[in-house]
């Protein structure tokens, strides 16, 4: 009798490494000093455009299609029961959904806004990752690569079929105003129509960033670095030229901007499998990315508490504006700040890693 073994699922450095810095930079650029005093680089574009803050969030979401597929497809291969994992992920899945509505039931007490919202960035990641991995469990790579091009084309020309990518009036925002009424991000005063980065129609854009990230989480356990590096370009250079019809746009998160945020996640992520998991490299970022869910959360329980207790202000302006603004202009105390805070969460995700302390919804 004979038996055969199957290998535990492969942890990737590279993967943690980059997942961390994603978080890192999603703190950044989320907590300056002065909203009104942002470097540029740091700052989402306007409307239409990329930034390099607006390649974090797709990145993040790339780095979750890839650990899908580096988490489940080992498990499927070993015999693992399906029904099994479906349940793990669309119960994780639903943990994530829950802590973003809890996040922002205590922005409302921070800021005490007038309306609650009802999506964000954590329901965006939860509503993907299940999508995502519904799609791992239960499809082959030729039905995944279609179901990518169906979001690309499909969102695409239900983009161009709304008659305008403008604010408010675009077709994505109609209609996730249409069905949260007031309960959106962003509501125009002048003409009172509402808009959500992270609603749910620009949420099929999303979804196909997530699904390129499963088929490069393949190409990276078979090692296949040239199938990333060729992907990332095709998808750059498509991006590139669809933008000439349909904008670059995070809002709406185009199918323009899928391709080029894309194809960027997979250059960077063929050139930290080569440095770090091929040549030793250290792992920059691992702290953070063993440890995302309580750095973006517990970070933003902290602004939060920060706010309502009326001590974000006096920290900032007497630990940071106050000396330095004479000095460098509005500018530098904002940046300094912002990173202090990232500072502060790397030392907390540090001991946590140190003590062996991992917190997994």
């Amino acid at each position: 009798m004979t038996t055969t073994t199957v290998a535990a699922p492969t942890r990737f450095a590279s993967v943690d490494a980059l997942r961390g810095i994603t978080v890192a930079a999603m703190l950044l650029v989320n907590n300056p000093g002065d909203w009104g005093h942002v470097y540029a680089p740091l700052e989402h574009s306007a409307w239409n455009g990329c930034t390099p803050t607006d390649l974090v969030f797709p990145m993040f979401l790339f780095i979750v299609g890839v650990s899908i597929t580096l988490a489940l497809m080992p498990r499927l291969e070993r015999g693992d029961a399906r029904a099994a994992l479906t349940r793990s992920v669309l119960t994780r899945a639903a943990r994530i959904v829950g802590l973003g509505l809890l996040l922002h039931l205590c922005a409302l007490w921070a800021f005490d806004l007038a309306h609650y919202r009802v999506f964000g960035v954590l329901q965006r990641i939860g509503l993907c990752f299940a999508a995502a991995g519904m799609l791992a469990l239960y499809t082959r790579p030729r039905t995944q690569w279609l179901v990518l091009a169906g979001l690309l084309l499909g969102y695409g020309a239900l983009l161009a079929a709304g008659g305008s990518y403008e604010p408010f009036v675009n077709i994505a925002s109609r209609v996730d105003h249409a069905l949260l009424g007031v309960h959106v991000y962003q509501i125009d005063p002048a003409s009172g129509r509402g808009h959500d980065p992270e609603g749910l129609v620009s949420t099929l854009g999303a979804l196909a960033t997530t699904v390129l990230g499963i088929r490069a989480g393949d190409w990276l356990r078979r090692g296949d670095s040239r199938a990333l590096w060729l992907a990332g370009a095709v998808a750059m250079a498509l991006g590139l030229a669809w933008s000439w019809w349909q904008p670059l746009n995070k809002n709406l998160w185009t199918s323009s901007y899928v391709l080029w945020t894309g194809g960027i996640a997979c250059w960077v992520l063929a050139l930290a499998h080569r440095l770090v998991d091929r040549q030793g490299l250290p792992a920059l970022g691992r702290a953070f990315g063993v440890n995302a869910i309580a750095a973006y959360a517990g970070s933003a329980f902290m602004l939060y508490a920060l706010v309502a207790f009326g001590w974000l202000e006096p920290l900032y302006q007497h630990a940071f504006a106050a000396w330095m603004t004479p000095r460098f202009g509005p500018f530098v105390p904002s940046l300094a700040y912002a990173i202090a805070f990232v500072l502060v969460w790397w030392l907390v995700v540090r001991v946590l890693d140190a003590r062996k302390i991992y917190f997994k919804i």
